[in-house]
C-alpha cells in the first residue's frame, strides 16, 4: 500500500479533485453532443454549435488548468499524483481533437458531411458518455468490476472507430476525384479518429487507478 493510500484513512472524503473530474466529463458529453448536433444540421447552422464547441473546449482547459493547481496545493489526494495529472490531461486531450475536428469542417468550409463523419461522432459521443460514467465509478471505487466493463466499453468503440475511419478513408481515395476534398475530409475524419484513441487512454488511465486501489 502507497503511502498516498494509508493517508486516506486519515483525511476526509475528497472535494475538491472529483468535482473537477465530473466537471471536466460533464463538458466533455455536452461538447460530443454539441459537435454530433453540428454534422446532422444544415450549413446554415452550423456556426453557431461550432461556437458552443469552442467555448466547451475552454472551459475543459481551464478545468485541467484548476486540477494541476490543486494538485500543487495539496499533499493529499485521493489517488497517486500522477494519475490525477493523467487522468485530466487524458479527458483534455479528447476534448482537444473533437474541437479540432470541428475547427477544421469550419476552417475548410465543408458542406458535405459524411456518413463515416456522423458516424464517428456518435461513437465519440458514446465514448465520452461512458468516460463519465467511468467517473463517477471511480469516485465510489466499490465495484472495481464495473470500472473495468466500462473501460472494456470503450476500448471497443475505439476499436470500431478505427474500422469506420479505415473504410472512410479508403472509399475517399476511391471515389472523390477532387485533391482538395480529398485532404479537407481525411483530415476531418483523422481528428474524430485520433478522439475516439484518446477516449481509449481515458479508459486505460481509469482502469489503471481501478486497479492500484482493488
Amino acid at each position: 500500500m502507497s503511502l498516498n493510500n494509508i493517508f486516506q484513512f486519515f483525511v476526509p472524503k475528497d472535494n475538491k479533485f472529483f468535482p473537477l473530474f465530473e466537471q471536466a466529463s460533464a463538458n466533455l458529453i455536452i461538447l460530443a453532443e454539441t459537435l454530433h448536433e453540428a454534422v446532422n444540421a444544415p450549413k446554415e447552422q452550423r456556426e453557431d454549435y461550432f461556437k458552443k464547441i469552442e467555448e466547451l473546449e475552454a472551459i475543459i482547459e481551464e478545468i485541467t488548468h484548476k486540477t494541476h493547481l490543486e494538485l500543487s496545493r495539496n499533499f493529499i489526494t485521493p489517488f497517486d499524483r500522477e494519475d490525477i495529472h493523467s487522468l485530466i490531461k487524458a479527458i483534455d486531450n479528447v476534448a482537444d481533437f473533437m474541437h479540432g475536428a470541428a475547427s477544421k469542417m469550419r476552417l475548410y468550409q465543408v458542406e458535405k458531411i459524411t456518413k463515416s463523419i456522423r458516424k464517428l461522432t456518435e461513437i465519440n459521443l458514446e465514448a465520452c458518455q461512458l468516460i463519465g460514467v467511468g467517473i463517477k465509478e471511480l469516485k465510489d471505487m466499490k465495484d472495481h468490476k464495473a470500472i473495468k466493463d466500462t473501460c472494456k466499453k470503450i476500448n471497443k468503440l475505439e476499436s470500431k472507430a478505427d474500422a469506420v475511419f479505415d473504410k472512410a478513408v479508403a472509399d475517399i481515395f476511391e471515389n472523390e476525384i477532387d485533391a482538395k476534398n480529398i485532404i479537407k475530409y481525411k483530415e476531418v475524419l483523422s481528428a474524430l479518429e485520433s478522439a475516439s484513441d484518446k477516449c481509449k487512454s481515458v479508459s486505460n488511465v481509469m482502469e489503471q487507478i481501478s486497479v492500484k486501489h482493488s
